[in-house]
């Protein structure tokens, strides 16, 4: 469930069907005129988007970047194994997140929420010889990808679904009467574990054989599981990579605002595998993540899980916007920091998507 399995994941994307209503598509439409009138990288790209959009030529693009991502061959799986390798390094080189500095004598150790194929851990690893790894893994017989990370003793394997989680997600007791009530599982993260690297770059994926009640839903529990967990087992002072879409999306601006409250955030695209695409990711250093904000936001993210496990549509409608400001607000008090995250990424898409072969020709003058 790495970067390469879902090219249009509408994760943390309020231009998806996951999340389209009119709150949160409002809140995402004010941001996105905003940064139109304030940043020449973005109001160029909406351009490019907007034309890319009216090709079918780009629909083409990208339906069959989709369709090698659910229909990999063995040649196909080796490519994007390596292609994390190649992405990883380029993470490294400009962000230098998988230096782990860890305050203990033990050796350093690092959780990846999704691992399959594994091309992302292995340069993580590569990097830290000595260090442990725990790695979920959406199992193959349910849709997930083959691993193929060698066998470490370093490296401990665990071939499950995430999002089932229910007692790491501060459920004991379940409701009898909801449809996947067998399918959730025990804990597996202790409370006392803590992890030097959290790696949460898991995405929805439609070879993923689940429930039809799932669907609307799915890419907001993965995405709700990631952040609380991730942030809940991370050392004091720890990194994690997190992978996201549309830096002005509402749920993402408010995802970042939240870690800049408790961490140091950059904002990181490839230029390999990203490129054209609105994916990035978020590299938070430093997390201070015993403070009253990170807490809180953990909570949070396990508040919104329940709700969209077992919640009404209203109640997970309501939790969704619940504590957060409104887009004016929000702007007014990140804003210039939204500005300086997302402007190189912003950058990055726009100068791809102008070398498209569905845009090229098209690129914004002046």
């Amino acid at each position: 469930m790495e970067t390469f399995t879902a090219a249009n994941s509408t994760i943390l994307d309020p231009g998806g069907n996951v999340h389209d209503h009119s709150v949160r598509s409002s809140a995402s439409s004010i941001i996105a005129a905003y940064l139109v009138d304030n940043v020449p990288e973005f109001r160029e790209l909406a351009e490019l988007r907007t034309k890319g959009w009216s090709n079918p030529k780009g629909d083409a693009f990208f339906r069959k970047q989709r369709r090698n991502a659910d229909e990999s061959d063995e040649k196909t799986a080796v490519y994007f194994y390596n292609l994390m390798k190649i992405i990883g390094q380029e993470l490294q080189d400009n962000t230098n997140a998988f230096a782990l500095r860890t305050r203990s004598t033990k050796p350093p150790s690092i959780l990846d929420m999704c691992m399959a194929p594994g091309g992302f851990l292995a340069k993580a690893l590569s990097f830290n010889p000595n260090a442990r790894a725990l790695a979920f893994s959406l199992p193959a017989s349910a849709g997930g990808h083959r691993v193929l990370l060698p066998r470490s003793l370093n490296i401990e394997k665990r071939f499950l679904d995430i999002t089932m989680l229910a007692e790491d997600m501060g459920v004991r007791t379940l409701p009898t009467e909801h449809p996947g009530v067998g399918g959730f599982l025990p804990r597996h993260l202790e409370p006392w574990q803590r992890f030097d690297l959290i790696i949460c770059d898991g995405q929805v994926l439609r070879t993923h054989s689940r429930a039809f009640y799932r669907e609307k839903r799915e890419a907001v529990r993965l995405t709700a599981t990631q952040l609380a967990l991730g942030l809940e087992h991370v050392r004091l002072g720890g990194t994690m990579i997190v992978l996201f879409h549309k830096v002005e999306a509402w749920d993402t601006v408010t995802t970042l605002r939240r870690f800049h409250r408790f961490a140091s955030v950059k904002l990181f695209k490839p230029k390999r595998g990203h490129a054209t695409r609105s994916s990035f990711y978020m590299v938070a250093t430093d997390i201070q993540s015993q403070g009253p904000e990170a807490i809180a936001a953990v909570e949070r993210w396990k508040t919104i899980w329940r709700a969209a496990t077992f919640g009404s549509d209203e109640e997970y409608e309501c939790m969704l916007c619940e504590d957060e400001l409104d887009a004016e607000e929000l702007l007014r008090k990140f804003g210039s920091e939204l500005v300086g995250l997302g402007r190189e990424v912003w950058k990055v898409q726009a100068d791809a998507l102008a070398k498209a072969s569905f845009i090229r020709g098209s690129r914004v003058s002046g």
